[in-house]
């Protein structure tokens, strides 16, 4: 009798776990919702990458924690990771970001990684990134005041 209870148990974490992992996949697409930090990490990306001079053209999206210059992918890494703690790849900052490529980069279907090419991409200026950004934090506080009130009903 004590060993039934143990195999439930064991199938309940088993599917749990199995649900999550299929709620979860690397899904170029998945829009997650955006929360005031997303804002945050907009706002200090925007001032890690804040010239020209500090701007990696070369990104290959590895991002080392002594970099002097940034990609606009490492930029909003090392800002997530600053106002977060915890970096995550299709994080909402991440996918809006990549939601905005597409809508500035008339070639954006080419890239095989949209922050990366765009950045590497020898039509792409550093206004162009500075532009991202401000379209990205717009886009950011616009979904979070649309999202509110939804979780709030």
């Amino acid at each position: 009798m004590k060993l039934r209870p143990r195999i439930l148990i064991s199938v309940v974490v088993l599917i749990a776990a199995t649900t999550l992992r299929a709620q979860t996949p690397d899904d170029s697409d998945i829009r997650p919702p955006v929360t005031k930090d997303d804002v945050r990490i907009v706002q200090r990306a925007r001032q890690i990458l804040n010239s020209q001079e500090k701007w990696n053209r070369a990104d290959n999206r590895v991002c080392p924690a002594e970099a002097k210059t940034f990609s606009l992918y490492c930029a909003l890494e090392k800002a997530t990771d600053e106002v977060t703690g915890n970096f995550k790849h299709r994080g909402a900052a991440m996918q809006e970001a990549r939601f905005v490529i597409e809508d500035v980069a008339p070639d954006w279907k080419k890239y095989n990684h949209r922050l990366m090419d765009y950045n590497n991409d020898p039509k792409t200026t550093f206004a162009d990134i500075q532009n991202v950004f401000r379209l990205l934090e717009d886009r950011i506080a616009k979904r979070l005041k649309e999202e509110v009130p939804a979780k709030e009903k």
